[in-house]
């Protein structure tokens, strides 16, 4: 079982790969906007991608926290907590989004009233 002491320049670069990933998903966000409007996807196809990418970030932070906590050597606490970090995140903007399509939906209900 190795040891590995952490540095800031190992955090500084695994923040710049995460911003690096970010940027991504910014990127592709920005693409299958575009492609609603073109009309190529829909809002379901969009939000049914979203929830996955959610789950899946969550799922990735669960393997990674069973996998420190069984002491794999190749797992860092750093790697973990951005990981769970990343999920919180994920999940809180996905509830977000669901209390306004909630609300747009009361709006809508009521003015059929």
């Amino acid at each position: 079982m190795s040891n590995t002491t952490i540095t800031p320049d190992m955090l500084l670069a695994q923040m710049r790969s995460m911003a690096a990933q970010a940027q991504g998903a910014q990127t592709q966000g920005l693409q299958a906007s575009q492609e609603t409007a073109n009309g190529q996807s829909d809002f379901a196809d969009l939000l049914k991608h979203s929830i996955n990418e959610v789950n899946n970030a969550s799922q990735e932070a669960k393997q990674l926290t069973d996998a420190f906590q069984s002491g794999d050597p190749n797992v860092q606490l750093s790697e973990v907590m951005l990981a769970k970090q990343k999920s919180g995140v994920a999940f809180e903007a996905m509830l977000q989004v669901r209390n306004k399509l909630v609300s747009a939906y009361q709006e809508v209900m009521n003015m059929q009233v």
